[in-house]
């Protein structure tokens, strides 16, 4: 069923029409709204498995160097959150997998030999590690040495971020596919480069910026928690939380910095490889050389603007030539605006990007090409199979463009993209100067890192600030999810970067399926939030062991 699905999809140079097409798309809706929704509540857990655990290894680390006890409750303390935590991304992470044969099956029978093996990578070596390593950090404290339990716990921290890589090497490559190549013999992507695949620029800057942004939660989650103790004057918690709230800041520090300079990188190869993602994160509807960097503009949030006769967003603040030298590295760089690349341009290297009908003439070309090869090989005519197979090969960079009906299609939502993106960078800078501003009061030797005074001689500044760092916990989620956002909406309308749109992709089942388990994860995945939230309230209450 689901092969001749996908032959029939492939085979099909036109849309599918009427009340087949309106199941289908019916599907799809609900299939993305299903795949997004799990991945967003599955991104609520990993961020803080990955930061905290570098941070509770940190601490360990303190513990195994000066044997004080204090370290160790510390350290014991932090790990139980992180075990909360890491329990919960365990049980979304594996249903996200689940979805991709579930939903997206068309997907997964065109490229699962090369989708497939990062997957695979990370059940059975990253997974096992962090699996195994963590039974020793929660049992091993008196069963084993200080050495190999500080040992147990990096590698636990580490098999979560190996886990991570391989993850992000899989989505990298649905953004960038690169060390493959279609056989029409099997109707199927195969690898003809693991190295290419795993290596990817691409894969490389979003693993960098995606860990080390979550290293940003992990910091901001320690101090939130560290401010709680202090706000409610805890004397038993107070060296705690004086102490990881030092250690959280310079990492948090580290790593907002880190994230800046990986996001710049990252924005980078979006321009070279993504440049319609690029163009709807600025709303540069026509592009040019020595382009500004948009501060803010006014778009719409509840409406794709008109690109087609706007010139540029209206009340924009920008920085000049800012979005050359982010795109190209130049002062005056060209960069393409949505109305440039639906039209055809000239990159900078010289080459010529077709406009977005040839790109659609092209596709269907390469879709009947595929067509006309499979009849005559299967009529045994080897001549015409060698002739369509040469202008399949020729065409196929195009392929997906042949299931597009009308150039919109290919303009990603605007305001989701502007805005999510502003949002990330601006509560970014906020984490910078807010860590900054702590480790600048801790060298003073002032505010909340003093030692513990009675209410009347805290000041208004240093209650606002404890307030403040915990306000900034949700907004470090906030800032999170909008980088996703960004990454996923931007690339629509395609699974696959030019080669498979969403619409081609999904499964061949009804949607009403997809509606009830939509919902049933809707409901079980809220649920699991509450409970986790609620375990690490009262854990939080509760406060390390004496």
């Amino acid at each position: 069923m689901m092969t001749t699905t996908l032959i029939s999809l492939l085979q099909s140079a036109l849309p599918l029409g009427g009340e087949q097409a309106q199941g289908l798309f019916s599907a799809v809706d609900w299939a993305r709204a299903q795949f997004a929704l799990t991945a967003i509540y599955h991104w609520l857990f990993v961020p803080l498995t990955l930061g905290l655990g570098v941070i509770m290894a940190i601490i360990e680390t303190k513990y195994y160097r000066t044997g004080d006890p204090f370290w160790r409750r510390t350290a014991q303390f932090w790990q139980r959150l992180f075990g909360i935590n890491f329990a919960m991304g365990v049980a979304t992470g594996i249903i996200l997998e689940f979805e991709f044969g579930t939903n997206w099956s068309n997907y997964s029978w065109l490229v699962g030999d090369i989708f497939g093996a990062p997957l695979a990578i990370e059940g059975i070596v990253a997974f096992f590690l962090e699996s195994t390593f963590v039974a020793v950090m929660y049992f091993g404290w008196e069963k084993v040495s200080r050495g190999f339990h500080l040992a147990s716990t990096w590698l636990t921290t580490l098999g979560a971020t190996i886990s991570a890589w391989w993850i992000l090497v899989a989505n990298s490559w649905m953004q960038y596919p690169v060390g493959c190549e279609f056989n029409p013999d099997t109707m199927r992507n195969e690898m003809t480069s693991f190295l290419d695949v795993a290596l990817s620029p691409f894969a490389v800057d979003k693993f960098l910026h995606t860990v080390i942004s979550a290293w940003v939660i992990g910091a901001v989650f320690v101090v939130a928690v560290s401010s709680w103790y202090l706000l409610k004057r805890r004397e038993a918690e107070h060296q705690m939380a004086v102490k990881s709230l030092r250690i959280a800041a310079i990492f948090g520090l580290i790593a907002s910095v880190g994230a800046s300079i990986t996001g710049d990188e990252s924005a980078y190869k979006v321009a070279e490889v993504q440049p319609m993602k690029l163009a709807a994160m600025e709303a540069l509807y026509n592009g040019g050389t020595d382009q500004s960097l948009t501060a803010v503009a006014w778009v719409n949030p509840f409406r794709q603007p008109d690109y087609a006769k706007e010139q540029e967003a209206p009340l924009r603040l920008a920085i000049p030539n800012g979005l050359s030298i982010l795109a190209t590295r130049s002062l005056h760089g060209f960069v393409p605006g949505v109305n440039d690349i639906l039209k055809g341009y000239t990159r900078e290297d010289g080459t010529i990007e077709p406009s977005a009908q040839e790109k659609m003439r092209r596709g269907r070309l390469a879709i009947q090409a595929l067509a006309d090869f499979r009849k005559a090989r299967a009529d045994g005519d080897e001549a015409t199979a060698d002739a369509q197979k040469t202008i399949l090969a020729d065409n196929f960079k195009y392929f997906g463009y042949g299931y597009i009906r009308d150039e919109a299609e290919l303009v990603p939502y605007i305001p989701v993209n502007f805005w999510a993106f502003r949002i990330m960078v601006g509560l970014g800078s906020l984490f910078i100067l807010f860590f900054a501003l702590l480790i600048f009061l801790d060298w003073r030797k002032k505010s909340i890192f003093a030692p513990a005074a009675p209410e009347a001689k805290r000041s208004k500044f240093d209650t606002s600030l404890l307030w403040l760092a915990i306000i900034l916990l949700p907004c470090a989620y906030i800032c999170s999810e909008s980088g996703w956002l960004v990454a996923e909406f931007g690339r629509q309308p395609w699974t696959i970067q030019d080669m498979l749109p969403v619409t081609a992709s999904v499964s061949d089942i009804g949607s009403t399926a997809v509606a009830t388990t939509f919902w049933i994860f809707l409901i079980l995945f809220t649920a699991m939030l509450v409970v986790e939230i609620n375990i690490m309230l009262k854990q939080i209450k509760k406060g390390p062991a004496l």
